[in-house]
């Protein structure tokens, strides 16, 4: 029997371009991303002898002990036996992003090193510690972000972090992974005997908790609005035909006076919160509203929830 090619349909074609588009994507970011890391490492941590916690410092303090070990090959090797850790807990597209980031850091990091033996304006030759720190730690924990927001990681602590937020699903990614670098940290104070170093060191491990944060949860530009108002119908509408934002309706009950109420609900933008604001004023002078702050908003006019995955 002859095999017939079945044509794809406009809806699998869609399909098809979107999942190339999304693993172009992957591609672009994560290689931004990891550069952006190993800069880091090699243009202000590695000269200044700061640590920036994870397998990094493990390798760092190993190439201090063996210096014709390059950095980027120990990263990748240490990083091997947690990889196949991870396996099973977050899947083969999970390891394969990270596996490829890993082995770009790897490179990015002993090409970096390289080329700044022979251009040394590369590196950072200032005295201030404390700004090697801060650009050290934020261009880092960027770069660590961006890669996170692709779903992986460059391996190390950061996938000890994804692993103990399946336990601790309440704590942040930045955080878990700020707490593991801190216990690196520790191993390396043992090391280097020199407080100052392990000192300037936190300070790079919390810019990078707060930059990955940042980059992963956005920044807090919206506000959720509860609005309690007599003319519930009208508010709505012109919030939706104004605004084009959605509203929610909820049925309440005043505690005190055991009144039913209609209770709106809305997410904007924080410039839009003025505007729901004269809205409501316009059709009540004496209604009850509650603005909140919303870390985080998926959905149509604001993040796509498929862009976070």
């Amino acid at each position: 029997m002859q095999k017939t090619n079945r044509m794809r349909t406009p809806e699998e074609k869609k399909q098809l371009r979107r999942t190339m588009g999304t693993v172009a994507l992957d591609i672009v970011l994560c290689t931004l991303g990891t550069f952006m890391y190993a800069a880091s490492v090699v243009c202000f941590i590695q000269p200044m002898k700061f640590v920036p916690g994870g397998v990094t410092t493990l390798a760092i303090l190993i190439n201090y002990l063996v210096p014709w070990l390059p950095v980027g090959m120990l990263v990748f090797i240490i990083n091997i036996p947690l990889f196949i850790l991870s396996w099973k807990a977050f899947g083969w597209r999970f390891i394969a992003k990270t596996v490829w980031c890993s082995a770009l850091l790897s490179i990015f990091i002993d090409l970096l090193d390289y080329l700044s033996k022979k251009y040394p304006a590369m590196l950072y030759a200032g005295k201030e510690k404390l700004l090697a720190a801060i650009f050290g730690g934020v261009i880092m924990g960027v770069g660590l972000g961006i890669v996170f927001l692709r779903g992986a990681t460059t391996g190390g602590t950061d996938i000890t972090g994804r692993l103990l937020r399946l336990k601790l699903p309440h704590m942040s990614v930045g955080k878990l992974v700020m707490v593991s670098d801190m216990v690196v940290i520790a191993l390396a104070g043992i090391m280097y005997k020199n407080i100052e170093t392990i000192l300037f060191s936190m300070v790079i491990v919390f810019l990078i908790s707060m930059a990955v944060d940042y980059v992963v949860s956005g920044h807090n530009n919206s506000k959720m609005m509860l609005i309690m108002t007599r003319k519930p119908q009208e508010v709505m509408q012109d919030i939706m035909g104004q605004l084009d934002r959605g509203v929610t309706v909820f049925d309440s009950v005043g505690g005190y006076t055991g009144e039913q109420h209609k209770m709106l609900m809305c997410v904007v933008r924080t410039h839009e919160v003025s505007q729901v604001r004269r809205i409501v004023g316009k059709y009540d002078e004496k209604p009850f509203i509650i603005i909140t702050d919303s870390k985080e908003v998926l959905g149509e006019g604001f993040k796509a929830h498929n862009d976070t995955l």
